[in-house]
């Protein structure tokens, strides 16, 4: 059998190939040190490490079981609840609060009995999950996926935000008819974002659901990173794939951006949504949806969803075919509601 045969310069400082008089003659294998990727690599991990709290997938359906039953259905106190279950919880009561906080168990702050009084802080508490979930889902496993399945469509989902801390929309983006739906979400959480989806597999079916959601691409926000959640249900049944683009490369799924410029000339940065029903948001969406698009032949993303999925599909998601000369584009769509 085969044994690579490894340099026993690699065994003391500097552990690499660089500056070896003999590298360019070397038949061995070599070890190249790389320093802006060495940095980048760096970088990435420490923005990562300051994230926020860490927890694994495990631990979160572990708090949901234990947690849920006695604060959601028995009105107990986080505090009564962790000092007589101390040896089963993971984390302190401080970041239990922020957990809960940020969305991510079934508890939710409307379930605590003083949680909801206080004012709300102008910066919400952030959470990780375990970096692991990663694996295998970033940009480049994203991109072999692809070439392996060149029929299978992907969905773009991002979020809009209104004003900080406030509410904000979950955008899905089907590329192939540049057809766009929109939630209104209170918070931006990754909780919504899960409920979302369940709440779409559960009315359409599993069938229709994986021929909507073969392939999900998204960005690294906290609101998305509890990928199992969204990729299997309930009972563990696989029902999409889902990636991740590389940070701050929102060019990656481009057309989602080119997209959320018409809700920017309806909802323009800044403008908070907390006025707006999801049936205002529906009405947005279906403007925006009947309007005729020239690498579509000029024909509607509505019109080419519905040929793809059916007309009932889009009225799920409530969408409506607007008149082309009834539509609007501008502010005062909403101006008045």
């Amino acid at each position: 059998s085969y044994v690579e045969e490894i340099c026993p310069r690699l065994s003391k400082p500097p552990y690499v190939c660089n500056g070896c008089p003999d590298m360019k003659k070397c038949t061995l294998t070599k070890h190249i040190y790389y320093a802006l990727e060495a940095n980048k690599k760096y970088e990435e991990r420490l923005s990562e490490s300051r994230r926020g709290i860490i927890i694994t997938q495990d631990e979160i359906n572990h708090l949901n079981e234990l947690l849920y039953p006695l604060i959601a259905q028995q009105g107990q106190s986080i505090h009564h609840v962790y000092i007589h279950h101390k040896n089963e919880i993971m984390f302190s009561e401080k970041t239990l609060y922020k957990i809960i906080d940020a969305g991510i168990l079934k508890v939710r702050n409307i379930d605590l009995p003083r949680q909801v009084t206080y004012k709300k802080r102008k910066k919400p508490s952030r959470y990780k999950i375990d970096s692991k979930c990663m694996d295998g889902r970033r940009y480049e496993d994203f991109k072999n996926f692809i070439e392996e399945n060149p029929d299978m469509p992907v969905v773009q989902i991002d979020t809009v935000e209104g004003t900080k801390g406030g509410a904000c929309l979950l955008t899905v983006h089907f590329t192939v008819s540049t057809f766009m739906i929109a939630f209104r979400r209170e918070y931006n959480d990754a909780q919504s974002v899960i409920d979302i989806f369940n709440d779409i597999y559960n009315h359409l079916g599993r069938d229709m659901f994986m021929k909507l959601f073969p392939v999900i691409l998204t960005d690294n926000g906290p609101e998305f990173s509890n990928p199992e959640a969204i990729e299997f249900d309930e009972d563990g049944n696989r029902r999409t794939y889902m990636f991740y683009c590389h940070p701050s490369s929102p060019f990656e799924k481009g057309d989602c951006e080119v997209n959320h410029e018409f809700i920017r000339r309806i909802a323009p940065k800044g403008k908070p949504f907390d006025p707006y029903t999801q049936k205002d948001i529906n009405l947005m969406m279906s403007h925006i949806n009947s309007y005729a698009r020239p690498k579509l032949n000029d024909k509607t993303p509505l019109f080419v969803f519905a040929l793809l999925f059916s007309k009932e599909v889009a009225r799920y998601f409530g969408i409506e075919h607007i008149d082309p000369d009834k539509i609007n584009l501008t502010q005062s769509l909403l101006s008045q509601r």
